[in-house]
C-alpha cells in the first residue's frame, strides 16, 4: 500500500468506524517516535510529522537555539541557526530533518499497528455506549457457561457476568436459558466494557412491575419502597396518584395475572403488594400482612414503633424466622416490636397514656382487613 492508499484508508476507516483520521495520524506520529528512537538509537528531541494529504513521512530533530551550544544533539547556535531562517531567536526550536534510510519501513509498521489499535479501542467504546446506556435497567439475558462460580449470560453482542452474591440461592441456571437480570455497572476496561448483573437486587422486582402494569410504567402507580429477601420473599409498597385508580388492585391484576408473571420470572417468590400510606401507624399495619394489626404506638423521635397483634396471629405477624416483621421493618423504615395482646397485658407493654393515643388514631380494622381480603384472593399473601 502506498502513501496516497493509506491515506485514503484512513478515510474509510474515519467513515466507517466513526474514528477521526487526525485522532489516527497523530497517534501514528506519537508512535514513530518511540520507534525511531528505539531502532535507531538517537536520543534527540525527535519529532515525526505525516503529511496529510500525501502520506510522507518525515523525521526532525529538534534543537533549542542557544548562544553557546553544550548538548550537540539538543542545541544549535543562533548562528547555525539563522542559516537555515534568519528570523530564529535565542529560545526558539530549530527542526532539522533526519529521516533514516529505512524509516519507510518502520513506519509502515508503526501505522498498522497503531490503527488496527484504534480500530479496537473505537469498537470497545462503541460498544461501551451502547450498554452503558442499560445500567440499572432490566434486560433479557440467555445463559451460556459457568465459569467458577459465575454464571456467563449474553447481552446482545457482549457477555455479562452473574456473580456468585447476586445470584438467588438455590436457583438452577441451565444453557440457553433465558431470564431476566437487572444490569448493576457497565465497566469500562482495556479490553473492553465489563458487564455486571444481578438477580437479587430490588429493582429487579421494581423494574419487573414496570414492565408488566402499565399504571406504574406510565407513573400513575408510584412504587414507593421495596424490601425483599431474594429467592423467599418480597414485600413492595404502592400509592395511586389517581384516586379513581387502585394500586393495589393494578399491581395484582385480575386473579393475580400480573404479579404471578413476575413471581414465575423469580422461580416463584412470594410477593406481598401492600397500600402505602403516609400515616406511619397506617402504613405499619399494613406492612405486618397477612397478619392483622389491633394497636400500633410510634415513638418518631427513636422512629420505632410498638405493635400489639392478636394472640392467635403473632407468629403469622413475625413469619417463619422473623422474615415477615423484618421485611416490614424494612419496608416502613420503623423498628418494629411485637407483641401478642395478652403479652402486652402482662407486661404492661403500652403505656395508658400511649393507649389512649392510640384510640384516637387507630388504623381500622376493616382497612386492613379489606387489603388482606385482596392479596388472599390473588394468592399472593401466602402463611410463612
Amino acid at each position: 500500500m502506498d502513501r496516497v492508499e493509506f491515506i485514503e484508508a484512513l478515510h474509510l476507516i474515519e467513515k466507517e468506524k466513526g474514528i477521526d483520521k487526525e485522532i489516527i495520524l497523530e497517534a501514528i506520529e506519537v508512535s514513530l517516535v518511540s520507534a525511531c528512537k528505539k531502532n535507531f538509537g538517537s536520543n534527540q528531541n525527535i519529532k515525526v510529522v505525516i503529511d496529510r494529504e500525501t502520506g510522507d513521512v518525515a523525521c526532525y530533530a529538534q534543537r533549542e537555539v542557544v548562544e553557546e551550544v553544550m548538548d550537540e544533539q539538543n542545541e544549535i547556535t543562533l548562528m547555525a541557526a539563522r542559516i537555515l531562517n534568519p528570523n530564529y531567536q535565542i529560545g526558539d526550536t530549530v527542526d532539522l530533518e533526519v529521516t533514516p534510510k529505512d524509516f519507510g519501513r518502520v513506519a509502515a509498521q508503526t501505522a498498522k499497528q497503531v490503527v488496527l489499535q484504534k480500530i479496537r479501542e473505537a469498537e470497545r467504546e462503541i460498544l461501551y455506549n451502547q450498554y452503558i446506556t442499560q445500567e440499572r435497567e432490566v434486560v433479557t439475558a440467555i445463559v451460556q457457561r459457568k465459569e467458577r462460580r459465575n454464571i456467563i449470560v449474553q447481552m446482545g453482542k457482549m457477555d455479562a457476568i452473574l456473580a456468585p452474591n447476586e445470584q438467588i440461592a438455590g436457583e438452577t441456571y441451565n444453557f440457553m436459558q433465558r431470564l431476566k437480570v437487572y444490569v448493576l455497572e457497565v465497566k469500562q476496561t482495556p479490553k473492553g466494557p465489563q458487564i455486571y448483573v444481578s438477580r437479587t437486587h430490588p429493582e429487579l422486582v421494581k423494574r419487573l412491575f414496570e414492565q408488566e402494569v402499565p399504571e406504574v410504567h406510565d407513573g400513575i402507580v408510584e412504587i414507593k419502597s421495596i424490601a425483599r429477601e431474594a429467592g423467599s420473599r418480597t414485600k413492595i409498597a404502592v400509592y395511586s396518584k389517581n384516586e379513581n385508580v387502585d394500586a393495589l388492585g393494578a399491581c395484582v391484576g385480575q386473579n393475580g395475572c400480573r404479579v404471578n408473571v413476575i413471581v414465575n420470572e423469580l422461580g416463584g417468590e412470594k410477593i406481598d403488594v401492600i397500600n402505602w400510606s403516609e400515616d406511619p401507624k397506617k402504613f405499619i399495619a399494613e406492612a405486618l400482612n397477612p397478619s392483622k394489626v389491633v394497636a400500633v404506638v410510634i415513638n418518631e423521635e427513636e422512629q420505632s414503633a410498638k405493635i400489639v397483634v392478636p394472640d392467635h396471629q403473632l407468629s403469622l405477624a413475625i413469619g417463619k424466622e422473623g422474615q415477615n416483621a423484618r421485611l416490614s421493618a424494612k419496608l416502613t423504615g420503623w423498628r418494629i416490636d411485637i407483641k401478642s395482646e395478652t403479652q402486652a397485658r402482662e407486661t404492661n407493654f403500652l403505656e395508658e397514656d400511649e393507649l389512649a393515643e392510640n384510640e384516637e388514631t387507630q388504623v381500622t380494622e376493616e382497612s386492613v382487613e379489606e387489603t388482606t381480603e385482596i392479596i388472599e384472593d390473588t394468592e399472593q399473601t401466602q402463611e410463612v
